[in-house]
């Protein structure tokens, strides 16, 4: 990913819903089209020619269906992740989808908000698994990763006593929109909070590897520590 983002090929028979498609992609950060494409051929040759990190698969295509194009690339060797989507409901198909390795699954029709939650968690997946990275994890990152990918998951398991989800929202809310690290006095005088109350939310998500924390020196007294929401687009070296 040579500018960080997740490189999308669209796979879609319906030229007007691969639109829509795009647009949504290109709404959400650290995402951005790579390709678009209408049969299973086409979206084979791009994957062949190009470099994609994620496959928004459509099923049903005019030349064959989507798990024909699982299964040819699973002979090739390297797969990209793949989100299925399509307006099949049947168990069959979800179960044949997840043996095939796709790691969401997107029931047509449906909104920009749902889109975006499954997009979402896909991008939290590779932040947790660190795509591009050698060596062992422990069952609690693996636990962790697979966790990410289901949309509603809290990001703390286990609330903890005196906190609230619609804080911790605010929180997470203005860490995204800042354009750098910010300390807690900063984050707690814009969402408005204590200093120890913000800075209590900073630690659970920087336990959580949801922030990166830095320390910023030159001022009197001990360093102040800086929070930043971590960008999951650097989470793959490919």
């Amino acid at each position: 990913m040579p500018d960080g983002r997740i490189r999308t090929l669209i796979v879609e028979a319906d030229p007007m819903t691969a639109e829509a498609h795009s647009v949504y992609v290109e709404k959400l950060a650290g995402f951005t089209v790579s390709g678009v494409t209408h049969t299973g051929a086409q979206c084979l040759r791009q994957l062949t020619r190009d470099d994609h990190d994620l496959v928004l698969l459509d099923l049903t295509l005019p030349d064959m269906t989507g798990f024909d194009v699982c299964r040819t690339l699973r002979c090739r060797g390297a797969v990209p992740d793949i989100i299925a989507v399509t307006a099949a409901r049947d168990v069959a198909t979800v179960r044949t989808a997840v043996a095939y390795g796709a790691v969401q699954y997107l029931v047509k029709p449906f909104g920009f908000a749902a889109f975006r939650s499954r997009l979402e968690c896909y991008a939290a997946f590779r932040s947790e698994l660190m795509l591009g990275r050698t060596g062992p994890i422990g069952q609690r990152e693996v636990d962790a990763a697979l966790a990410a990918l289901r949309p509603g998951t809290t990001l703390w398991p286990e609330q903890p006593k005196g906190t609230s989800i619609a804080t911790l929202d605010a929180v997470v809310a203005y860490l995204r929109q800042a354009a750098g690290p910010m300390s807690a006095d900063e984050i707690a005088s814009a969402v408005g909070l204590s200093r120890v109350t913000a800075r209590r939310y900073l630690e659970r998500l920087t336990d959580q590897r949801l922030t990166s924390r830095t320390q910023r020196y030159g001022r009197p007294g001990r360093p102040e520590h800086l929070y930043q929401w971590r960008d999951v687009r650097v989470a793959s070296t490919r």
